[in-house]
């Protein structure tokens, strides 16, 4: 999630209670779990924090008012970067560093399954890119979750853990982890940043991960699928096509939540690439459901679903033929648009018609409830705080992440601790420090990295067409002006594919924000949809 969450900031069995320690000796390093052990010197020896080692503990949980017990290991497997070679003897034993490598921490649960018959699993990971998996893991399909408030600020510590009715464990085993740099995620060697902060350079580590557990667990033979959030999602296409076209490994789902594949899209500062009119298009639905939930849609109030429904047509057609005409608008046809939109986003007409008809996502949040100096959320447009800067043109900060975000990052640093017996002695990173992130991305066929903006849509349409099975769900909250779920609808429309494969892919949508799992009753209906895909899909048999 940034400013995409700036995309650098958000938007990754139980066995007895005791920390089984493998060490590196100081003349070799650990890789994937199916990788060989190159010989390094002893001065290339590894930090502390690759040294691979996990945590095992029990516990259960109650979903649906059923009971399941389950082990859980949280540990850690180390990967390199898509241009290694792990042949032993092309190391170099001389080397004075080592070569680029991350450490990417997990948490897995395994559910007891004494039928021994086959589970699905499912990797789970938040964007960013750059992001710890916490929200996911603590918010929406862990047997834990803390419990913050539906739209507003939380009171400090304590915060309350609780069993999670919703836990994703009752249809799948879950692995949730952390990108290269964030969480308890470590990056060393030489040009270690540039090995993985970048799209396909981060898709080939998960890759890499993904394998490595396959085998660690001798899960190769389980339905698999992956579920990524914001920045996730892009990393899913990537990933599921890299899996199954580089490595063999078809999956059977990939579950996308609060999307985004095309970032010409993007409501963030799309005033900088201007005859780009798209984004100013897609978030408009998203301005008018934050504008009926605060209120402020003029006259009676729609029922939502209705109003949505109005609202993307007129983008689509009347809003699009205006912004197409650019500075040839008749005056009198662009008051007229500026009074539509008014209504349809509580913006004053003349504001709108000062900024020429086109409405940033951080100009919206600042201006919709600016006559009380109060600034509207990004991630969750429900969430309000004080505007910081009264003369300011955007808004200053995301009032939703200063709302719950500390609950997450205390009860997460807490309960890795307590319950699953993990206690590093380097510190828990909610984001990585990511200086830079090479967002250029050589997508299936293209000679070369495109000079555009990121755009992974030929990914996730090559996937498909290359296994015709792969099934996708497109999960949106409301009140998601990061990623506005019209976006999603309009680049699935977009996707590359036959048309017999738009069947394979389903939409959701849920009253929330881009984190739709902190709204309980959202929450609910994510984890019910998730499992019935999940259940559809896993070509098991059941009696």
């Amino acid at each position: 999630m940034t400013q995409v969450i700036s995309f650098f900031e958000h938007y990754g069995t139980r066995f007895l209670t005791t920390a089984c320690l493998t060490l590196l000796s100081v003349n070799s390093v650990t890789f994937a779990a199916d990788a060989e052990k190159p010989t390094l010197s002893k001065k290339s020896e590894a930090p502390k924090e690759f040294v691979v080692e996990q945590a095992n503990s029990t516990g259960s949980v109650t979903v649906g008012g059923k009971r399941i017990d389950y082990d859980a290991v949280a540990g850690n497997l180390v990967v390199h970067g898509k241009d290694w070679d792990d042949t032993p003897q092309n190391a170099d034993p001389e080397a004075k560093q080592l070569p680029a490598a991350a450490s990417m921490f997990y948490v897995a649960y395994f559910a007891s399954n004494k039928s021994k018959s086959p589970r699905p699993i499912t990797f789970i990971y938040n964007g960013g890119p750059g992001s710890a998996t916490v929200w996911l893991h603590m918010g929406a399909f862990g047997p834990k979750h803390v419990v913050t408030s539906n739209d507003s600020h939380m009171p400090a510590a304590p915060y309350v853990l609780a069993n999670n009715d919703y836990s994703l464990l009752d249809a799948s085993d879950l692995v949730f982890i952390d990108a290269p740099g964030a969480g308890f995620s470590r990056v060393t060697g030489k040009d270690g940043e540039k090995a993985f902060y970048g799209v396909d350079e981060d898709a080939n580590a998960f890759a890499e991960f993904v394998r490595g557990f396959l085998s660690k667990y001798s899960r190769w033979n389980s339905p698999k699928y992956l579920f990524g959030e914001s920045y996730g999602t892009t990393r899913s296409a990537v990933l599921v096509n890299l899996l199954q076209s580089k490595f063999g490994v078809d999956m059977n789902g990939v579950i996308l939540l609060s999307q985004i594949l095309m970032f010409d899209g993007s409501a963030d500062g799309p005033e900088i690439n201007p005859g780009v009119n798209l984004p100013y298009q897609l978030v408009l639905p998203t301005y008018a459901a934050t504008a009926w939930y605060h209120h402020k849609v003029p006259g009676p109030q729609p029922e939502l679903k209705t109003l949505l429904a109005e609202v993307e047509q007129f983008a689509m057609h009347e809003y699009a033929d205006a912004l197409q005409q650019g500075g040839e608008l008749p005056a009198d046809r662009k008051q007229a648009i500026a009074e539509r939109l008014h209504q349809y986003t509580g913006v004053p007409t003349d504001y709108i018609v000062k900024a020429n008809l086109r409405l940033s996502g951080g100009v919206f949040e600042k201006a919709l409830q600016d006559d009380a100096e109060v600034t509207t959320g990004r991630v969750d447009t429900r969430f309000s705080g004080t505007t910081i800067d009264p003369l300011g043109k955007e808004a200053a900060y995301d009032p939703f992440i200063a709302a719950v975000g500390s609950a997450y990052v205390t009860v997460f640093n807490d309960y890795v601790r307590s319950e699953l017996k993990y206690s590093p002695p380097w510190s828990f990173r909610l984001f990585a420090d990511i200086k830079s992130w090479n967002f250029a991305h050589q997508g299936p066929g293209a000679p070369e990295a495109l000079q555009q903006s990121t755009n992974v849509m030929p990914d996730l349409a090559t996937a498909m067409k290359s296994n015709p099975h792969l099934k996708v769900q497109v999960n949106a909250g409301y009140y998601d002006l990061a990623t506005p779920y019209y976006q999603a609808v309009y680049e699935m429309r977009q996707l590359p594919v036959p048309a017999k494969l738009l069947s394979n892919i389903e939409f959701k949508y849920y009253t929330s924000g881009h984190m739709v799992y902190v709204d309980q009753p959202a929450a609910r209906a994510l984890h019910d949809n998730v499992a019935d895909f999940i259940r559809r899909t896993d070509n098991l048999t059941r009696n």
